[in-house]
């Protein structure tokens, strides 16, 4: 059953995950997350990995407002490895809300500046991260002013609530032109690599498990032709933006009936990922970001939660199910793929014993880096902390309250309500002011 974070001790926290039939990894040495790694010639000089957390608070034409600035530079004076940049939309009618960041032409040079600017600030003080750059189609999801108008692959009976447009290949063609494009412009703007996302539920990962999608050369029961769009979208930037490392951040488990990774019984699955990874290692990708589930669905999944936002069930299962099912399915593309860096995620959950797991996952060889989304709106400074002491503050974790995912739910600018309440703290006091 669902429970509070409410460990004290180390002990606690390990006699638990064992109630609950798991070994839950364990470091009292946090340094293997400090260990330098080269990642297709990129020099990264460390394990921890801010994730792509959307902010939800780009200026009204997608290019990065002051508010957008100041969650980065926070980043980049954090000192985590890797910044993982929030989701970029690579066309207007496939932004998630009217918030969402765009990037077209007429926003390349803020964009760059940003980009610049994050450089900057990291090269001060002699720690220059992996800037990767979230492009994506919402698909389903698509909310461009705010209004629900999805776009999909093929029809979900469980996940449409309503009637969505289904993409003709010719549609699909056209976005595969504006995910080149973007990449273009993102490597104009000065970013070090590409994720193409293929989680969350959005287009490419709709994709991905569209086998009732019919008469078509990205669809159906075969799995390469459903992880056609993909691939191929990966061949043309590689050969027009040569020299850019491209990744993806992939749903191994949709977790839900009709998704991706999933068996008759809407368990994880994780045959035909697995076969995705291994023609994306034939493609020389070698960074792979790893999530499960959904937020609009299942949210638990991939974000374990103390307190679930207004309206939401909570889960029945233990969070800590939810941690160890990320960590454990992780490690299992990392042992079948060693070759490929792979990220962990679902890490915020553990709080102050979050550096000592996923030091131990580091170190068992079970994922090559760890990624904190909502505990990098909390606590940015976290690695430069680990640097500078060798541990962390206790008191600055995420305490997966939900109040930043309240916010983004409602479509506000997202951060942490608890320790940056003078910005955000505010945003949820208008929020519920509002009734919401």
């Amino acid at each position: 059953m669902h429970e509070r974070f409410r460990f004290k001790s180390k002990d606690e926290l390990i006699l638990k995950a064992r109630e609950l039939g798991y070994k839950l990894p364990f470091s009292y040495d946090i340094s293997p997350l400090l260990n330098p790694v080269v990642v297709d010639g990129f020099q990264i000089l460390n394990r921890l990995v801010v994730q792509p957390m959307e902010g939800y608070d780009s200026s009204a034409d997608g290019s990065p407002s002051p508010l957008t600035k100041r969650r980065y530079l926070r980043y980049a004076q954090g000192g985590s490895g890797i910044i993982w940049f929030e989701a970029v939309a690579v066309t207007p009618e496939g932004r998630s809300n009217p918030n969402q960041l765009l990037i077209n032409k007429r926003n390349l040079k803020t964009f760059s500046i940003l980009v610049n600017e994050s450089k900057q600030a990291a090269d001060n003080l002699g720690r220059r991260p992996l800037l990767i750059i979230q492009l994506t189609h919402s698909g389903r999801y698509s909310k461009p002013e705010g209004k629900a108008k999805p776009l999909v692959a093929a029809v979900n009976p469980v996940l449409d609530k309503e009637q969505p447009i289904v993409l003709t290949d010719d549609n699909l063609g056209k976005i595969q032109d504006q995910y080149v494009t973007a990449a273009k412009l993102a490597a104009g703007s000065g970013f070090d690599a590409i994720d193409l996302k293929a989680c969350h539920g959005y287009l490419m990962v709709d994709l991905l498990s569209a086998k009732l999608r019919e008469n078509s050369i990205y669809g159906g029961s075969e799995p390469l032709k459903r992880f056609h769009f993909m691939l191929e979208t990966i061949d043309r930037i590689k050969a027009e933006v040569p020299n850019m490392l491209i990744t993806t951040r992939l749903t191994i488990s949709d977790c839900c009936s009709g998704g991706f990774g999933v068996d008759e019984n809407n368990q994880p699955d994780f045959s035909e990922p697995l076969m995705l990874v291994e023609e994306l290692l034939k493609k020389g990708i070698k960074l792979i970001n790893i999530s499960m589930g959904s937020p609009y669905f299942n949210p638990h999944i991939t974000r374990p939660f103390d307190t679930p936002i207004p309206g939401q069930q909570i889960p029945e299962e233990h969070p800590l199910e939810g941690v160890m099912r990320m960590i454990n399915g992780t490690s299992v593309f990392q042992k079948r793929f060693p070759e490929i860096f792979f990220v962990g995620s679902a890490y915020s959950y553990l709080r102050q014993f979050a550096p000592n797991v996923g030091a131990a996952v580091i170190r068992n060889g079970d994922a090559s880096f760890i990624g904190f989304g909502r505990n990098s709106f909390a606590y940015p400074s976290m690695p430069s902390d680990i640097v500078k002491s060798g541990k962390a503050d206790p008191s600055k974790f995420c305490i997966t309250c939900s109040g930043c995912t309240r916010l983004i739910s409602n479509l506000r600018p997202g951060g942490c309500v608890i320790h940056d309440r003078e910005i955000y703290g505010t945003e949820l006091k208008k929020l519920i002011a509002d009734g919401k």
